[in-house]
C-alpha cells in the first residue's frame, strides 16, 4: 500500500531544500515545487532573491556570470505569482524583463527555438522545463507550444521513446546523444506544465502534448528495475543508478491522471515510483541517489532532487483530494 501521510517526510525534504546553495534553475524548481506545495509565502521570499539577482538582460536569479537562457525562466511562475500575492510592481516588471529576453533577446534558431547557452547554438532537453511552462502562464502558450515542438524535433527519439540529451545546431549532430533519465524527466514534466497552463481553447495542443507525455513515460518505464528506479542512462546498465526519474515520472502521472489526460491505469505505476523514491529519503530529509551537485555526474543529493520529492508529493496530494 502507497505511504499516504507523508507530512513529517515533506516538512524535512523542504528543510533541507531550503539549506541547499542554488544556481537560477535550482531556485526556480524550488520555488515551483513550494508553490504547488501551497507554500506561499516563501515562494515570495525566493521569488524576491531571484529578482535580486536578475539581470540587467532580464534573466532571473543569476548568482555568477553566466552562459544560460533558458534555466533563468524556470523562476518566472514564482515570480508572477509572487506579483499577484503581494501587488509589488517589483515583481510584475521582473518577470515582465524575463519575458521580454525570451521573447526578443534570447539567441535562438531560425524557427525562433530558444538554444540552451549563449556560447554554442545547442538545444539540451532540460530547456522543455526551464521555458516553456513561464511563457504558457505568461500569456504566450502558442509561443509555448512551438518551443516543445521546437525541442522535440531535435532530441526526440521515435525508436525508443526517450529524448536525447544535447543537439548542436551548427554542427548537425549530438554532442550528447544518450537518452539522460533526468533529462526525459525534464521533458515529462515541463510538458505537464504546459498542458496545465494552456487555455481551454487550445484542446487539441492540449491532446497532442497529452500524447507526448505519456510517450515519454512509456519509453522510461520500459526501462525500470526491479526496485522502481532507474539507472542515470535510462538503458546503460553501467550508469549509476539515480532516484530522481522516478519522481519526475510520478509528478507527470499523478497531475496527468487528475488532469483527466492520462488514464487511472497508470496510478499503480506511479505509486510504485513513489514508493521507490520514499525509501531513499534519509533521517535529515535528503532524497539520496539522485543525480548529484554540482556536476551531475553521480549519485548524490541535489535541490532539483528535493524539488522534485516536494513536486511529487504535492500531485500526490491533490489527487487524492
Amino acid at each position: 500500500m502507497p505511504v499516504t501521510d507523508s507530512s513529517a517526510i515533506v516538512e524535512k525534504v523542504k528543510l533541507a531544500m531550503l539549506s541547499m546553495q542554488r544556481d537560477a534553475w535550482e531556485q526556480g524548481v524550488a520555488a515551483q515545487a513550494l508553490l504547488e506545495l501551497g507554500e506561499g509565502s516563501l515562494v515570495v521570499l525566493l521569488a524576491r532573491d531571484a529578482v535580486l539577482r536578475q539581470h540587467s538582460d532580464g534573466r532571473l536569479a543569476l548568482v555568477r556570470p553566466s552562459d544560460a537562457v533558458t534555466d533563468p525562466a524556470a523562476n518566472g511562475e514564482a515570480v508572477l505569482f509572487a506579483a499577484r500575492a503581494t501587488g509589488e510592481g517589483l515583481f510584475k516588471e521582473a518577470a515582465g524583463r524575463m519575458l521580454h529576453y525570451l521573447l526578443e533577446k534570447a539567441p535562438c534558431a531560425q524557427d525562433g527555438t530558444l538554444f540552451h547557452i549563449t556560447s554554442h547554438p545547442q538545444f539540451w532537453i532540460d530547456s522543455m522545463y526551464m521555458a516553456p511552462p513561464f511563457l504558457a502562464v505568461a500569456g504566450y502558450p502558442q509561443v509555448a507550444v512551438r518551443q516543445v515542438e521546437g525541442y522535440r524535433r531535435r532530441l526526440w527519439n521515435a525508436g525508443s521513446q526517450l529524448f536525447s540529451h544535447i543537439w548542436d545546431e551548427g554542427a548537425g549532430s549530438f554532442v550528447r546523444k544518450d537518452f539522460w533519465g533526468v533529462g526525459n524527466g525534464w521533458a515529462a514534466a515541463g510538458m505537464t506544465r504546459v498542458i496545465r497552463a494552456l487555455p481551454a481553447g487550445m484542446q487539441a495542443e492540449k491532446q497532442s502534448l497529452a500524447v507526448y507525455v505519456k510517450e515519454v513515460i512509456d519509453g522510461c518505464l520500459a526501462h525500470q528495475r526491479e526496485d522502481g528506479l532507474f539507472y542515470d542512462v535510462v538503458d546503460d546498465r553501467r550508469t549509476f543508478v539515480e532516484t530522481n526519474l522516478a519522481q519526475m515520472l510520478a509528478y507527470s502521472i499523478y497531475r496527468g491522471v487528475r488532469g483527466g489526460w492520462i488514464s487511472e491505469s497508470y496510478r499503480p505505476r506511479a505509486d510504485r515510483l513513489r514508493a521507490a523514491v520514499l525509501a531513499r529519503v534519509d533521517g535529515e530529509g535528503l532524497v539520496r541517489g539522485v543525480c548529484g551537485s554540482p556536476a551531475f555526474d553521480h549519485a548524490g543529493t541535489a535541490t532539483e532532487g528535493q524539488a522534485f520529492f516536494l513536486l511529487m508529493e504535492a500531485a500526490y496530494r491533490d489527487l487524492e483530494k
